[in-house]
């Protein structure tokens, strides 16, 4: 005979097991689609329908076929255009300070400014970012995303690369007054492949390559790069990343250095304004990416450098201009990423990079394709994000007009979603959101 004590406790225990899977179930959101862009065909679909649960999209597709559950809450972008959440795979939300500024910044402001710069990024639509580089804050990079990541912030999805490895200089200055540079001085595969392990030991998710220093132009107009790392250190650094599931981003800008990062496989080729049809050629038969940054290598300090040094004769800009048709033509994947850097990039004005991209031979489309689904295979996030799908997470921006029409219209975006959290709201249709009957 069971008890009626035991009962009773065994009501109670359902009850409230009920009550807490009704009290902790995520609310529910449907948002209607003028237009969508599908960034895996590269269209636009008209009247959709997305579904959010928490922090995943439960359901998407046309109006006719995607039920709003009951009491969801609606957000009405009946008038506007929805795209998935923008990833910038080249970011440096640790701003390139000068010396003087690296003396006068504590590591621990350097770190609110840099905190700042990653939620101006989401609030330009920016939901994911690849950072590429603290400029020599260390592993802060690491500990900003880790705070996003546990909620403690808002801020993109971060992937962040640390230190960087350099073979010098270690500092930067005077014999007698120096200052520690950006980047992890190795020198050799052994003490490479240790720097790597490193690296990854204290967060690093990407390992930032500088294979090439400074450019400058021969008298017949050859691009100069001095490179840094042999062949034999590259291919050290790359194995011993891919040993631990780690991908390799290559700053070269041509030259050996850049060579020396296709020849070993390097996942992505920062810049690379002196890539030639062969190395092209190596880059889509090994898979790599090419991200070409073209507007921060084209600004007017870029412009200002040429002109000092090779009398205006030749163009740092005009040759990524060669490259990146020539990388198009033949099939580069060629993932968005900005440069922005704070100074003289300012972040949230990544708008330049897709005007850039669409100005030298992409289709709007392609350009956003780069910053979707592009970027987040890249990333290995295809998965997880890049497109609006059943199960990704609901990141969302909108905008009130036609990106395929006008590319600058994402430098207008008006509306911010990212696991399902609304960041920013300015479309005047889903101020007042209703509720579904």
């Amino acid at each position: 005979m069971i008890r009626p004590k035991f009962m009773l406790a065994v009501s109670i225990a359902t009850l409230s097991l009920v009550a807490s899977l009704f009290a902790q179930a995520p609310p529910v959101i449907a948002v209607r689609a003028g237009r969508l862009f599908d960034s895996k065909s590269g269209q636009l679909l008209t009247n959709q329908v997305i579904v959010i649960q928490g922090e995943r999209i439960s359901d998407a597709g046309p109006a006719a076929q995607v039920k709003i559950p009951a009491g969801a809450q609606v957000i009405d972008f009946s008038q506007a255009t929805v795209l998935p959440g923008l990833i910038d795979g080249h970011t440096h939300v640790y701003d390139s300070l000068t010396p003087a500024g690296r003396v006068e910044t504590s590591r621990e402001a350097w770190t609110l400014l840099a905190l700042k710069e990653a939620q101006t990024d989401l609030r330009a639509g920016f939901t994911t970012m690849r950072d590429v580089g603290t400029h020599g804050e260390g592993y802060g990079d690491v500990d900003i995303r880790d705070a996003i990541t546990r909620g403690m912030f808002d801020g993109p999805r971060m992937q962040v690369s640390t230190r960087g490895l350099n073979t010098g200089p270690a500092s930067i200055g005077t014999p007698d007054v120096t200052i520690p540079a950006g980047a992890q001085t190795v020198a050799g595969a052994e003490q490479a492949r240790a720097a790597v392990r490193d690296q990854i030991r204290y967060g690093a998710d990407w390992i930032k390559l500088f294979a090439v220093r400074e450019y400058s132009f021969s008298p017949t107009g050859e691009l100069l790069a001095d490179p840094t790392f042999t062949l034999d250190e590259v291919q050290a650094i790359v194995d011993e990343a891919h040993r631990h599931h780690r991908g390799v981003a290559c700053h070269a800008f041509g030259g050996e250095g850049l060579r020396n990062c296709i020849m070993a496989g390097a996942d992505s080729i920062e810049h690379g304004e002196g890539l030639d049809e062969s190395e092209i050629a190596m880059m889509v038969q090994k898979g790599l990416y090419y991200v070409p940054t073209g507007f921060r290598y084209s600004m007017p300090d870029v412009v200002e450098h040429d002109r000092v040094t090779s009398g205006g004769k030749y163009s740092f800009p005009a040759l990524g201009d060669k490259v990146f048709r020539m990388a198009l033509a033949r099939g580069v994947k060629i993932a968005f990423g900005s440069g922005a850097d704070g100074h003289p990039y300012l972040h949230g004005t990544q708008v330049n990079e897709f005007a850039w991209m669409v100005h030298h031979g992409m289709t709007p489309a392609q350009a956003i394709q780069s910053a979707t689904t592009v970027a987040a295979q890249m990333m290995g996030w295809q998965d997880q994000i890049g497109s609006i799908e059943k199960g990704k997470y609901a990141d969302l921006v909108a905008v009130s007009g036609d990106p395929l029409k006008d590319i600058t219209e994402l430098g207008r975006i008006k509306f911010v979603m990212k696991g399902g959290k609304i960041i920013r709201n300015d479309l005047d249709a889903a101020r007042t959101p209703s509720t579904a009957r």
